[in-house]
């Protein structure tokens, strides 16, 4: 499953992949999810106790593999998009980091698992972030940061506790994500790279038919138009 976009806390994935909150096992029967994130998460206690209760894995290629490869029902959510995507989680924007990004659908076609492609709207509206220019000491800043870490320093905001006032909490918008229809692969224990580029293209089609589906009913404008990096 592909997640997308990242946002600055990926709330919209972990609240319906990772809780009951939506009633997952209801709409999804015999489905057990797994959101992937930064394996860097699962060396800090308590942390990691709390993330593996709820079903994350790791976004490590060995993970990925056990839980595709030991029966059925298995489901693996990926961010695709990464830490860099929540640069782009600004109100009113629709860019996707995805051209280049194709290790999942390597992944997909070794254990010849379906691509499902899944699209939150309202993960990008419920802060405000600070955007600085690549060439400014902040954004270099946030590169070194993330190179030590594994994710970028974001400096955003929402609300506050009271009424107009400034603070961490979010806004209050409503975040709805839409699952599209999977998309079957052969497993192919050896994908050449034009069988992984005509998949990766399958896919991102199907996506993008997703998001242009349901945006209006979801408060996006009609000439709202989704971008691939």
């Amino acid at each position: 499953m592909g997640v997308h976009p990242h946002g600055l806390l990926t709330f919209g994935a972990f609240c319906n992949f990772c809780t009951e909150a939506t009633g997952f096992s209801k709409t999804f029967p015999g489905i057990t999810p797994h959101l992937a994130t930064l394996s860097w998460f699962f060396k800090i206690p308590l942390v990691r106790d709390y993330l593996m209760a709820k079903g994350v894995c790791s976004v490590s290629q060995p993970a990925i593999d056990y839980l595709l490869s030991h029966g059925t029902g298995n489901l693996v959510g990926i961010v695709v998009g990464g830490v860099g995507e929540a640069l782009q989680s600004v109100p009113n924007t629709t860019t996707l980091i995805l051209q280049k990004r194709k290790g999942f659908v390597r992944t997909a076609l070794r254990h010849g698992a379906h691509l499902v492609p899944t699209f939150t709207f309202g993960e990008t509206e419920v802060y405000d972030q600070v955007v600085f220019q690549e060439d400014s000491w902040m954004y270099k800043f946030q590169s070194f940061f993330r190179r030590i870490f594994g994710f970028y320093f974001c400096v955003f905001y929402g609300q506050g506790f009271h009424q107009g006032s400034l603070g961490l909490l979010p806004y209050h918008k409503p975040i709805v994500t839409v699952v599209g229809e999977p998309l079957p692969l052969p497993r192919v224990d050896n994908p050449s790279p034009e069988m992984i580029d005509k998949y990766h293209a399958l896919y991102m089609d199907a996506l993008h038919k997703l998001f242009d589906q349901y945006k209006v009913q979801h408060g996006c404008p009609d000439t709202q138009k989704l971008l691939f990096l």
